[in-house]
């Protein structure tokens, strides 16, 4: 009889595996589970308890899979700790966001980069972006800039843009554009990463040591709402790959407990670039062995549009109040289709950002294109955000086995607005349209796009269930799911999507022991209570990572 390393007991265990079962105990053995019961305790005799087995007694309490959060930027997020905070509702007006500038400048060297993040031009009173001339009242000598909340837009002062190299003159970047006023001149507002990228290289980079203890502390944060296998989604995006390094070297010393999924820019994959020519096995070989194990390759990253709150997406119909909007799709679609198949046929599974759905489009048309040019039956390609899908775009991806990486949380933060401003009426009931993706047969996740939302995997099972909006709406009511299919779309499907559902993802006996301890049964309270349910504990491989103090017993 094997002796086991961990016995977890008294618990109300969620499996969520293909039956949904239910059970009351677990044993874990060498990082894996080992036995599951339905008693509360095991039968005497049938496990080998010494005292070197740790036993926990939830005493009732839910134990389920550890989440799996298909797409957010932790890097991105554990930067931004010691920017300065422009995000409303905490900044009501355009004032209130200059004068926490101006205290800002007041500790700091003239020439010295001010940096701050969240602005939303919508929730401000004068409903409007910061200009450069805003910027310039209360930070003239020294460079600014300040990112919108979308993460696709930011705003620079004078000096900002002076550092930069941009003035009047200068030509939009492909896949961006350059803000200006009704003279013709910049205004300081910087449309996608393209534009923004120039400003951003002037800003001094912080040491890779600074960033890996700035990223082991927001993975402490990610642990203690149960995350226990998370993937960046665009690494290389600003900081190039030294964004790579850092994550490797946080993994390879455990200063990052989680397991890491990353998805690599697409362009550093290119001809003269760094892994040209390499295939995705060969990729992934790589950063396993330089993280002891820890990190693996999720997929290439791409963009195909940007921000409906940006006005950045690419839409098939206008923008409900800006008719003379469409959006931009980034790349050029011959071109698109043409590094898609690259990337198809070296064996990467393609993750491509899609909002609108003009983008859906046009990235079903690049998957289509590859897939009819070199078959693959389980390439498991992605859309990101799928945000504006509509029947049509949904039944292709069920037929072509795309799967959707769902930004749910759009419809609580910004259904209202999508609805008022964005989408109108009749396009924003169906953001996020999860019912229709479960009658189309598409596999997807939900997810936080983290700095851009709150991390919280309940928090996205809650807009997925109850799809209520900042102003207490019911937003499109016919696309909410069950709350047993929100939480697989945070757990087993979010390991399907990353080719891990023989191992993570459900309480099975032989996968790892990765679990998250609720303080209360999502499928018993009240839906709309489920945000609100505290994580008690979370463990990876059997290991206790987060609230351990208070579940040992022995």
């Amino acid at each position: 009889m094997d002796k086991i390393d961990l016995l977890i007991t008294n618990a109300n265990v969620l499996t969520l595996d293909c039956e949904n079962s239910r059970a009351g105990s677990v044993a874990v053995k060498d990082g894996k589970i080992v036995n599951i019961w339905q008693e509360p305790e095991p039968p005497i005799g049938s496990i080998n308890v010494t005292n070197q087995t740790e036993l926990v007694n939830l005493h009732g309490a839910t134990l389920l899979p550890g989440f799996i959060d298909t797409h957010n930027h932790i890097l991105m997020y554990s930067s931004m700790q010691n920017q300065v905070d422009c995000s409303s509702p905490k900044n009501k007006t355009i004032n209130d966001i200059k004068e926490s500038i101006r205290l800002k400048v007041k500790e700091m060297q003239v020439n010295e980069w001010v940096v701050g993040h969240s602005y939303d031009d919508t929730l401000l009173y004068e409903r409007r972006h910061l200009t450069r001339y805003d910027l310039d009242e209360v930070a003239p000598n020294n460079p600014v800039l300040i990112r919108h909340t979308s993460g696709h837009l930011a705003a620079a002062n004078s000096l900002g843009l002076e550092y930069a190299g941009l003035d009047n003159s200068v030509s939009d970047p492909q896949g961006g554009h350059y803000g200006r006023d009704d003279k013709g001149q910049l205004n300081g507002v910087l449309y996608e990463p393209s534009a923004m990228q120039v400003v951003l290289d002037q800003i001094p980079k912080q040491s890779n040591e600074e960033r890996i203890q700035q990223l082991g502390k927001t993975s402490q944060e990610y642990l203690a709402h149960g995350i226990t296998t998370n993937t960046d989604a665009a690494v290389g995006m600003f900081d190039g790959l030294q964004e790579l390094d850092i994550h490797l070297k946080a993994a390879e010393r455990n200063v990052n407990p989680m397991r890491t999924q990353l998805m690599i820019m697409h362009h550093f994959l290119r001809e003269g670039e760094k892994y040209a020519g390499y295939s995705a096995e060969e990729l992934d070989k790589e950063l396993k062995e330089r993280s002891n194990g820890r990190v693996q390759l999720d997929s290439a990253k791409m963009f195909q549009d940007g921000s409906i709150q940006g006005l950045t997406g690419a839409l098939r119909q206008p923008y409900y109040q800006h008719p003379e909007i469409y959006g931009d799709l980034i790349h050029d679609e011959q071109l698109f289709q043409e590094e898609v198949l690259n990337l198809h046929e070296r064996g990467f599974r393609i993750t491509t950002h899609g909002n609108g759905d003009r983008a859906i489009g046009s990235i079903l048309d690049a998957y289509a294109n590859s897939l009819e040019k070199s078959p693959h039956n389980d390439h498991r390609h992605r859309i990101e955000h799928v945000q504006t899908a509509t029947t049509d775009d949904l039944a292709r991806m069920g037929k072509l086995g795309v799967a959707g990486s769902f930004f749910i949380n759009h419809v609580y933060y910004w259904g209202d607005r999508h609805e008022q401003i964005f989408l109108g009426p009749e396009r924003a009931r169906r953001i996020s349209p999860l019912a229709e993706a479960i009658e189309h047969n598409v596999l997807f996740t939900l997810h936080s796009d983290c700095p851009v939302t709150p991390i919280s995997p309940l928090f996205s099972v809650w807009a997925a269930v109850n799809r209520i909006t900042r102003e207490g709406k019911v937003l499109g009511p016919e696309q909410r799911i069950d709350v047993e299919t929100a939480l697989k779309s945070m757990t087993i499907y979010g390991a399907k999507f990353i080719f891990e559902e023989e191992n993570i993802g459900s309480i099975e006996v032989g996968k790892k022991a990765d679990f998250a301890v609720l303080e209360a049964d999502p499928t018993k309270v009240d839906p709309t209570e489920i945000k609100d349910i505290s994580i008690n504990a979370t463990f990876i491989g059997g290991k206790p990572v987060y609230g351990h103090e208070t579940l040992m017993t022995n």
